[in-house]
């Protein structure tokens, strides 16, 4: 078919890789990071001008790394909010990242909507302060003439397509990208208009909602643009994730999403119920400390780095010689245990030893994003396959302990660029449809991520001890936390 571009504009930068379209080989790559801040110095972190975005794009695709493409795909942020007025014009700069200014606005909407469990009936999720829905509630509090005056609503990949395309009256996006604001539902495929209202004071116009095949429009000169999606959609498209597979992402805090057929509702908001590229769902269960433990670990025994602290927990053999650590360092989110505090337990004379703590930190990490995927699998989640991304998966005692403790099949892919891959799957899937070689229901097969693949095997058995070592302690110190 030709070849095909996919483009990433994530937090910091936008990464650009040229594919085959047939085979998904990289060709070539391009990279940009973002201006660092405005051109008058005020930004806030929380705060950035969309014309950012487009600046470190054409930076990025410079040097002639798009000639010869036919389409191109975007993934971009989630959670950015780009409020513009009826004339297309940015109302405020962009409200990005976790924004913590948001927590009192995302406590006001549960409220406001009647607790928790209405939420998740509404559109499988529980506000946020990441949320655009939240954003909004702040934005209506806070600034309430910039809010009168945002009549579009868009995200950032949303936005991208949309300049890409020489804005347009047509605004689109698609269901993985909708499906994290807090106004559409993974499960009905529709808006929830009454929760911008809630959220904003009043209705706003919001992009159509279109197919994973569906292109979002050409340029004038013939290029494709496809429909777009949110970065955790996009990485797990470029994964080539499917039914069965599971991802365990290590970053400060930790999340588990898996493929499913269905969207699920849970009343007590730990699945958020998100949609992905390609007509399935991706529940996702986030943990609020993944490799915070590890970092807080290594400081208290005075190691330089990760890989010492995986170095001396490698000196210790699994169960940690008896000691648990309850990783639950800023409060939880899985389980719902916002203001606890973590907890070592199981201490004896023998088990005070440097390498048994280190070997407990990565077990108490492990285990609790062994939770998330209990909660999961609970909902029937078929789990047989997972991949382990972040750094930190690259780590002996991550890898050493990983299979038995959550009892499959864990794949480590090699670094690379999988939300740009995924987009520029994206982009083959809508030229392939556009030139009736492709079907819209089935996206291309793309050569998998080189990976290294790590089995439980013999050492499953030991493993579901350790797993039961740690449920035991958090049952006797939190009991029935994982109940409804």
């Amino acid at each position: 078919m030709g070849i095909v571009a996919g483009l990433d504009s994530s937090p910091d930068f936008t990464r650009i890789v040229v594919c085959d379209a047939d085979t998904g080989a990289v060709l070539r790559q391009g990279y940009a990071p973002h201006p660092v801040e405005s051109p008058d110095g005020t930004a806030r972190p929380s705060d950035v001008d969309p014309q950012a975005w487009l600046l470190s794009l054409g930076e990025a695709a410079g040097g002639g790394l798009l000639e010869g493409v036919q389409a191109i795909g975007v993934s971009a942020q989630q959670n950015a909010v780009v409020p513009l007025d009826a004339q297309g014009n940015t109302v405020r700069p962009a409200m990005v990242g976790g924004d913590k200014r948001a927590q009192v606005a995302a406590a006001d909407l549960i409220d406001a909507l009647g607790g928790r469990e209405a939420w998740a009936q509404a559109v499988g999720c529980v506000p946020q302060a990441a949320q655009p829905v939240t954003k909004l509630r702040w934005l209506a509090k806070t600034e309430p003439e910039n809010a009168v005056r945002a009549a579009v609503l868009m995200q950032a990949h949303d936005w991208l397509v949309w300049q890409l395309l020489g804005r347009p009256v047509r605004r689109t996006t698609d269901r993985g990208g909708a499906s994290g604001t807090g106004y559409w539902s993974a499960a009905t495929g529709t808006y929830r208009s009454d929760l911008v209202e809630l959220a904003l004071g009043h209705q706003a116009m919001l992009p159509e909602v279109i197919g994973p095949a569906e292109a979002a429009g050409t340029t004038p000169e013939g290029l494709l643009i496809s429909a777009g999606t949110g970065e955790t959609m996009a990485a797990a498209f470029g994964l080539g994730i499917g039914l069965g597979d599971a991802v365990v992402s290590l970053g400060a805090s930790g999340s588990v999403m898996a493929v499913h057929p269905e969207a699920l509702v849970d009343s007590r908001g730990m699945i958020t119920s998100l949609a992905d590229a390609t007509g399935m769902h991706l529940p996702v269960v986030t943990t609020l400390n993944a490799v915070r433990t590890l970092r807080g670990a290594a400081e208290l025994l005075g190691v330089a780095d990760l890989e010492g602290l995986s170095e001396l927990a490698m000196k210790s053999t699994p169960g940690s010689h008896g000691l648990v650590l309850l990783p639950y360092l800023e409060g939880e989110r899985t389980p719902n245990l916002p203001h606890t505090a973590g907890m070592l337990a199981g201490l004896r004379r023998e088990s005070m030893k440097p390498e048994h703590l280190a070997r407990a930190a990565f077990e108490g990490m492990l285990c609790g994003l062994a939770d998330a995927l209990d909660v999961l699998r609970g909902r029937g989640v078929e789990v047989r396959r997972i991949f382990l991304l972040g750094a930190a998966a690259e780590l002996s005692a991550v890898q050493a302990a990983a299979p038995m403790l959550f009892g499959a099949q864990v794949v480590v892919p090699q670094p690379a660029d999988y939300a740009a891959i995924g987009a520029a799957r994206q982009a083959a899937w809508a030229l392939g449809v556009s030139q009736g070689t492709l079907d819209p229901r089935t996206p291309p097969v793309w050569q998998g991520a080189a990976a290294q693949v790590l089995e439980p095997g013999e050492e499953l058995a030991v493993g579901q001890a350790v797993r039961q070592q740690f449920v035991s302690v958090r049952e006797q110190t939190h009991p029935g936390a994982f109940r409804a």
